[in-house]
């Protein structure tokens, strides 16, 4: 079972959620789950799960490398690429990596075979054990890269669960590309949020992307303190069942400065990490 934990906003205790999900689920049964942190452009998880990570892998796309002593500037492949990361201006041919994507095209269609393929190191993925037997995997993409797509995917394909594992995906905040990777192959998509008009908005957003992707989903409301029924509302309409509703409380919040899971400070949460589990695995 893939579970991926979402948000439409940052802020509003995703990674908090995740990792008290992977650490209930670690007391109830073996195998504990396989928390895979997403977040790749700002990947925090490690944080609340500690992982002693001892295995690395580095992530690399192949982009394009022009011999200026074969190519006859014809043009060939600045008209196959779709992303415009290769261009030819007079006698000199241009190639912008951080606009390409590693389809192989230009490679693939140049007349004189005048472009090779070099890899372009672009991140790394990490891989440990964290506490309470959580297994732990995560990608992160270096300074300065725009595409944080590749890593993910790289992630994805390259941390695996083991027989009857529970995978929890930690995704990036928002509902852009990075989100839609992370989601696409998940069998259940919770979504963090918050009582406020903007939490409300961005959930709309995210719950958009889990029904385009036909995905079934359930909401948990962070840092509530007091009812918002526009966002009951909203739930009621898509049928989007509202699993936990965690309040705004200062002690919730220092720990979770401290980086404490919510089991961490409230032992009870155990027990509603494990129901919201729970009503996941009836649901699928």
């Amino acid at each position: 079972m893939i579970i991926t934990i979402a948000s439409g906003k940052g802020g509003t205790g995703k990674t908090t959620v995740a990792a008290s999900l992977a650490i209930s689920l670690a007391a109830e049964q073996p195998p504990p789950p396989l928390f895979l942190d997403c977040d790749v452009e700002a990947p925090n998880a490690h944080l609340f799960l500690h992982p002693k990570l001892d295995k690395q892998q580095d992530v690399a796309l192949l982009i394009p490398s022009v011999d200026e002593t074969r190519c006859t500037h014809c043009g060939k492949c600045a008209e196959v690429c779709q992303y415009h990361a290769i261009t030819v201006l007079g006698q000199k041919t241009l190639v912008f990596p951080q606009l390409c994507h590693g389809c192989g095209s230009c490679a693939a269609l140049c007349p004189e075979k005048a472009i090779t393929e070099i890899p372009n190191r672009m991140g790394i993925l990490e891989h440990g054990l964290g506490r309470d037997g959580v297994a732990f995997a995560r990608g992160v993409l270096n300074l300065g890269e725009p595409m944080a797509v590749p890593v993910i995917r790289h992630l994805l394909a390259w941390a695996q669960p083991a027989s009857g594992q529970v995978v929890l995906r930690d995704a990036s905040p928002g509902t852009s590309c990075p989100v839609v990777a992370t989601i696409r192959g998940s069998d259940y998509l919770l979504l963090a949020t918050e009582p406020t008009p903007f939490g409300l908005h961005d959930l709309r957003l995210a719950a958009q992307v889990a029904a385009k992707l036909g995905i079934p989903a359930g909401v948990i409301i962070n840092r509530e303190n007091s009812p918002y029924p526009d966002m009951d509302a909203f739930c009621a309409e898509k049928r989007l069942p509202v699993l936990l509703r965690i309040p705004f409380k200062r002690a919730i919040a220092e720990g979770v400065a401290q980086g404490k899971t919510l089991l961490d400070i409230h032992p009870e949460y155990g027990d509603c990490f494990r129901q919201v589990f729970r009503h996941i695995s009836r649901r699928l």
